[in-house]
């Protein structure tokens, strides 16, 4: 039997890219290029990675097991090695089109997207302050950005910075007049925590949408219909700020101690380019959701209880039991036909 999702968009067409034909989207078999505009995304119901095509008015999903099975790939063909790094690729981009370059993280420590110039200030501002902390017998993370940048607007700052990497150099075993290679493992180490800045930046807009689910269930206190699914998504939600938070923490927590990062900078670049790869594959997959409702007041509209169910329909199959999610979810036989829907082999 046929199961059934919502109709998504396509993701953007790319430029033909220059690089190695290994790391693009490319398949020998005929059956890729048998429909025009095919692209690769995950299923929003099952989260298995998916070809969606047209054929003929119906959309269709057909989960790239099903398509190996059915043409007999073989794991070791450059087809089968294809569909698995697309599946491994669709963790960090919405989709992928034949010619599209596979993302970096699939095959080195790079991200395939930047932090700005502002949140690799903040990494280094951080880990300055830390150095200072360390070096007054009080090492701690400062990690709000107002706060350090009244910190390191501070006059005397400047000169405090300075002493500690002087001693911090020392401690290094570089030498007290080699302060300029302690200033150095500091960059290097503030472009990787830049990633986890912008992260953090990122999360806020989700921290936005439990404020407002929030706000709308004290709003609609007493319409039973809207706190039916109000309270579900507001219990879900908790669970992923949870998840995300510990994220965060687990990282600080990891980078707390000064030296420690400057003396094993390898180990350290490592545990957080795998953390920053973790908690993008997990918020990348909010954009749409909070898009919906950043715009959106906290106040009655006739948009709320649908908005409520399209993030509902975003979190139960992420943080709701199986059995559950698929009770929870039925549609009724007039909303059946009503949604536009594709096939998914």
């Amino acid at each position: 039997m046929p199961s059934h999702e919502q109709s998504r968009s396509p993701p953007p067409e790319t430029p033909p890219p220059s690089i190695d034909e290994g790391r693009v989207v490319k398949f020998e078999h005929k059956f890729f290029t048998s429909f025009p505009g095919v692209f690769f995304a995950l299923s929003e119901q099952t989260r298995q990675a998916a070809l969606f095509l047209k054929m003929g008015d119906i959309d269709v999903a057909l989960p790239l097991p099903g398509i190996q099975r059915e043409f007999m790939i073989a794991d070791d063909s450059a087809d089968g090695h294809m569909l698995h790094k697309i599946e491994e690729s669709l963790e960090y981009v919405r989709g992928l089109r034949i010619g599209d370059p596979l993302p970096k993280e699939v095959f080195s420590t790079a991200a395939s997207w930047s932090p700005s110039g502002g949140h690799v200030t903040i990494a280094y501002q951080r880990l300055t302050m830390q150095l200072v902390t360390w070096l007054v017998g009080d090492e701690h993370i400062i990690s709000n950005p107002e706060e350090l940048m009244q910190v390191a607007n501070d006059p005397t700052a400047q000169k405090k910075i300075n002493a500690a990497l002087t001693e911090a150099a020392e401690c290094l075993g570089l030498g007290r007049d080699r302060k300029q290679d302690v200033v150095s493992y500091i960059e290097r180490m503030a472009k990787e925590l830049s990633y986890i800045e912008a992260l953090r930046d990122r999360f806020k807009a989700v921290l936005m949408v439990q404020q407002k689910v929030q706000g709308l269930r004290r709003l609609y206190g007493y319409e039973r219909s809207v706190l039916e699914i109000a309270d579900p998504v507001a219990r879900l939600i908790e669970l992923a700020v949870r998840q995300l938070r510990e994220g965060f923490d687990e990282t600080d927590a990891q980078t707390g101690e000064i030296l420690s990062i400057l003396k094993n900078i390898d180990n350290q670049i490592k545990f957080i380019s795998n953390a920053r790869n973790v908690l993008y594959r997990r918020l990348i997959s909010w954009d749409d959701i909070t898009t919906k409702w950043k715009p959106v007041p906290v106040q009655h509209s006739e948009i709320i209880p649908d908005l409520l169910r399209d993030t509902y329909r975003f979190l139960a199959p992420r943080f709701m039991q199986t059995k559950e999610w698929i009770l929870a979810t039925q549609p009724d036989r007039e909303k059946k036909k009503a949604t536009t829907r594709r096939m998914v082999w």
